[in-house]
Parts: C-alpha cells; sequence; structure tokens
C-alpha cells in the first residue's frame, strides 16, 4: 500500500466508523477509477470493512489499522 493510501483509508475508515452508510452511499463517495487512488478496493482487500446487508461497516481489524495509523 503506498503512503498516499493511508491517509485516505483513515478518511474512510473514520467517515464510516461515524454512522452506518449504505453500499450505495459508499460507492457515490469513494469509488474512483484511478489506478493510484483504489481506496475502496484496498479498504476491502485488506479486510478493513465489509458488508453486511446494504450497510458497510468497519471490521475490527480496520479499527486496529486506524488506531495505528493515525
Amino acid at each position: 500500500m503506498t503512503d498516499t493510501l493511508v491517509p485516505l483509508i483513515c478518511d474512510l475508515l473514520e467517515w464510516l466508523d461515524r454512522q452506518p452508510r449504505t453500499y450505495a452511499e459508499v460507492m457515490d463517495g469513494w469509488r474512483t477509477s484511478c489506478p493510484r487512488l483504489p481506496v475502496w478496493e484496498e479498504a476491502t482487500d485488506k479486510g478493513y470493512v465489509k458488508r453486511e446487508g446494504q450497510l458497510v461497516l468497519v471490521t475490527n481489524r480496520g479499527r486496529v489499522f486506524l488506531e495505528h495509523s493515525r
């Protein structure tokens, strides 16, 4: 993961942790076609977020990453 992605992934995790967000909300705000900024893809690949029905939630692993990255 590049140094550029770490703060962006932290922003995503903090945003998700503030209140429940639907998958549609997350995709509207965080999906990108830029191959250099795959924030959503990295967060899901690393297991930092998970889908439960229509909601996207921060996992325990995501909280640990956030704690160690800030």
